[in-house]
């Protein structure tokens, strides 16, 4: 019996001093201030609350469709004006430039194909089978001259760009875009033709 009461009291003792130590850990790791009333356990649980991080991924993609909408507005009006921080990457840079304002100060003939090509169509349901083989070579005659324009174009702007770049310094691809630009009707070319006709590039 004595025995078991020296063990009780000795677990009393060190549970005592335990509980001891422990507050007195706990203030000094917060230390009290003077004058302020203790904070309820509410205003404490909502202090150390955190925002979930699904909310956050939700903001995220909130953010990154706005600033997305936001650089497509800004592209879309570049594409208006010309200004060649927003243009997309295939029309950006001096070279460019120079290519479509070339092309846009010329009268070419295959800005028209498209156009004489959609005549052609419609106009081949009213016509007899003898006018629509006329035309139909016709049609082709000028295909070829189109192509033979687009060819003589992307040389004549390499050589333009090679006096004034230097042939070092040229672009890759450049025959194809000023081509390619030459085919589109000039109203509809993006971006916009900033020269009038006749108004070439120095």
């Amino acid at each position: 019996m004595l025995g078991r009461k020296k063990n009780t009291a000795d677990q009393i003792a060190e549970a005592e001093a335990a509980r001891a130590r422990e507050d007195a850990s706990t203030t000094r790791r917060q230390p009290e201030k003077k004058g302020v009333p203790t904070p309820k356990r509410s205003e404490q649980v909502a202090a150390r609350r955190r925002p979930l991080v699904q909310n956050d991924r939700k903001l995220a993609r909130a953010a990154q469709r706005q600033q997305m909408a936001d650089q497509r507005v800004k592209m879309r009006r570049a594409m208006e004006t010309g200004e060649e921080k927003y243009l997309p990457p295939r029309d950006r840079g001096p070279q460019r430039r120079f290519v479509r304002d070339y092309v846009d100060a010329r009268f070419g003939i295959g800005e028209w194909m498209l156009i004489l090509v959609l005549v052609f169509l419609f106009a081949s349901f009213v016509m007899n089978e003898q006018m629509r083989i006329v035309v139909s070579q016709i049609l082709w005659l000028f295909v070829l001259a189109v192509i033979v324009e687009a060819w003589w174009v992307g040389r004549t702007v390499r050589k333009k760009l090679d006096a004034k770049f230097g042939s070092d310094n040229r672009e890759r691809g450049i025959r194809f875009y000023a081509a390619m630009r030459a085919l589109q009707i000039r109203r509809l070319r993006l971006p916009k033709p900033l020269v009038a006709r006749g108004q070439f590039p120095s």
